[in-house]
């Protein structure tokens, strides 16, 4: 998969994409991500990306035009027209479906708002999807950017170590996951449940699901109601 960003703020990828499972994927050749600058694609001398609001109100909009450059730079780069996604507060919320037919993609973009948002005339001209990761707002676009890129990118093959490292995950199967132990046996007193250690592989699957369904009821009442509407048990 190939994942292209448009953002004001490119050096704010760079930590973060060349570090642990998603820095080896990406130097592994599993994926690639790309990020552009849109500011190299304003016409003005002063490199001005945004101007003030039309009727008036706070802060800077996003012009149009260095944004839709930059995009048909990418296509440019990339050899065809990517799914073009904006984060957006104002986007459906992103959840594991959204995710896994994103990562079916073999190519996308992602487009990074900032300030008070962009010209909603490039946004309907060239943005295919938008996407928010929460019902609250940030400063800008790179961070939603960021755990778009995370989550869609641990889908592609060879970036986990095996396919059961996400199939069993919170949210993937439409449960919370199971409660997770490791050494030592015993810690301040509690200790790991007897099934986990008696090799029984049976066993220990029936009771990972039913801690499971046990935590979703708990802990999320609302993606319960949707796994038994949707046939599970």
């Amino acid at each position: 998969m190939r994942i292209d960003i448009l953002t004001l703020f490119p050096d704010m990828f760079t930590p973060y994409l060349e570090t642990s499972i998603i820095g080896r994927a990406i130097k592994n050749g599993f994926i690639e991500v790309h990020c552009h600058n849109i500011r190299d694609y304003t016409l003005n001398k002063q490199k001005q990306v945004d101007d003030a609001p039309y009727g008036g109100g706070f802060g800077m909009v996003m012009n149009a035009q260095p944004v839709y450059d930059c995009f048909q730079a990418v296509c440019d780069m990339a050899g065809t027209r990517p799914h073009l996604i904006y984060m957006t507060p104002c986007g459906k919320v992103l959840n594991q479906q959204i995710i896994k037919d994103t990562a079916e993609r073999e190519n996308i973009a992602i487009l990074c708002g900032h300030y008070e948002g962009i010209d909603d005339r490039v946004i309907e001209e060239i943005v295919d999807e938008q996407i928010s990761v929460g019902d609250y707002v940030l400063t800008g676009g790179e961070l939603p950017a960021l755990i778009l890129t995370d989550a869609v990118s641990r889908l592609c093959d060879g970036v986990l170590a095996d396919e059961s490292c996400y199939t069993e995950e919170s949210h993937y199967s439409g449960l919370l996951e199971y409660p997770q132990y490791t050494r030592p046996v015993e810690w301040h007193g509690m200790t790991v449940p007897d099934v986990l250690l008696s090799g029984h592989h049976a066993n220990i699957q029936k009771w990972r699901h039913e801690k499971a369904v046990e935590r979703t009821k708990e802990l999320r009442p609302d993606m319960w109601e949707k796994y038994k509407a949707g046939g599970g048990k």
